[in-house]
């Protein structure tokens, strides 16, 4: 009861001193280090830009397939042939565009990976934060299925929902 315990230094305590050329060596690589996170966001606004695009393009697409049809149905119109066709190809072209934004966003991350490792391997970033899964890549994953959904129910009748 009566030892006392070893003097450690305390975590939060002052850094230790650093030359003016190390103390710019490692302002350069933490802004190198954040600037990698900042392109990887950017990255993903750019994926975001192409889901909006797709989605108006299938939404449009399906939508303007739809009206077609009710009024086909209703024999409002005798033929709806034309716009249901272009509505369909609205529909592809917004999937092609997000299979393309895909492709697209994953070889530029494997790209920036790369080269945060090579960066890493040689010592001029610490890399102490890790690249998780993009959330943005998940939603576009969704909304190609859905994409896909919509070709399905339009082109050959298959309703996945009901």
């Amino acid at each position: 009861m009566g030892r006392e315990l070893p003097h450690t230094q305390p975590v939060s305590g002052p850094a230790p001193r650093r030359s003016p050329e190390e103390s710019s060596t490692e302002l350069s690589s933490r802004r190198t280090g954040m600037s990698f996170q900042r392109t990887r966001m950017s990255a993903d606004r750019t994926l975001m830009s192409v889901i909006r695009t797709s989605l108006s393009l299938i939404g449009f697409g399906f939508t303007i397939f739809q009206f077609f049809q009710k009024l086909h149905a209703s024999h409002v119109v005798k033929s709806s042939a034309a716009p249901r066709r272009f509505g369909e190809i609205l529909v592809w072209l917004g999937t092609a565009t997000l299979v393309l934004g895909i492709a697209y966003h994953l070889a530029f991350m494997v790209g920036l990976r790369k080269e945060r490792e090579q960066l890493k391997a040689e010592g001029l970033i610490h890399s102490e934060s890790h690249f998780p899964v993009s959330m943005i890549l998940i939603i576009a994953f969704l909304m190609l299925a859905t994409g896909l959904f919509a070709i399905l129910s339009m082109s050959f009748g298959f309703e996945p929902f009901g």
